[in-house]
């Protein structure tokens, strides 16, 4: 998977069912992708949150992206709109200083800010799966797509590859089966909780789930509310 800043809770429930997760480091950066933003609840609506990107060649790897030279002042707008969005939410003092440790990581290499959020929040929810970054895999990182996403499965011995739901319209079961892997997908069930009396706004940041849920709940939602396809 890409690593996304901030994912909704899907991203955690394919680490969570899963014996190894690979993070992309060495794929390319993509502006209209998750990689540097996530949605978040404003007024009763969803808004994003995006992390600034120093301008650079758009052919470049994310381990490549830097943040903007601005961040250090975007970066107090950003934890500032979290904290007035959710300081009324039930989990708010036990959420925002993990937010606050996430967003005061202190490299501005965009791979590893967002890393950290992804391994940050994977340890408050007690994921204990091993990640393992793709460029340390061996293998002709030239690869692209399908045929890259089969030499990691087959590099680190898998025999099923996981893949999130939007995956069904870029992966064909039957061109994996014929390397000796099973690809699954997963598929994050409906689930309703409270967003400040506002109607439910589903597939926010995982952040919006940890504000209003305490983390037993949320545990129920990464073990159960998911189906595979």
């Amino acid at each position: 998977m890409q690593p996304y800043f901030l994912p909704y809770i899907g991203y955690f429930q394919l680490l969570n069912s899963v014996d190894e997760f690979i993070i992309y480091d060495n794929i390319q950066f993509s502006k209209r992708g998750w990689i540097h933003r996530n949605r978040i609840l404003q007024n009763g609506k969803d808004v994003f949150l995006g992390l600034p990107i120093k301008k650079d060649s758009d052919y470049l790897d994310v381990k490549n992206r830097v943040l903007a030279d601005s961040f250090e002042k975007d970066k107090t707008k950003l934890i500032s709109k979290i904290r007035n969005n959710y300081l009324k939410a039930p989990q708010f003092n036990n959420i925002f200083p993990i937010v606050e440790t996430i967003m005061n990581y202190e490299s501005k290499n965009l791979f590893e800010f967002v890393f950290n959020s992804v391994i940050t929040l994977a340890k408050y929810l007690n994921i204990n799966t091993p990640i393992t970054i793709s460029s340390n895999i061996d293998i002709n990182h030239d690869l692209k797509g399908e045929d890259k996403v089969k030499a990691l499965v087959k590099a680190v011995e898998g025999t099923e590859y996981i893949n999130a739901i939007g995956g069904k319209e870029l992966y064909s079961k039957e061109d994996f089966l014929k390397e000796g892997i099973i690809l699954k997908f997963i598929k994050t069930t409906p689930f309703v909780y409270e967003q400040f009396k506002n109607e439910f706004i589903p597939f926010l940041s995982i952040i919006d789930v940890l504000m209003f849920n305490d983390l037993n709940t949320v545990k129920i939602y990464l073990e159960k509310q998911y189906e595979f396809e």
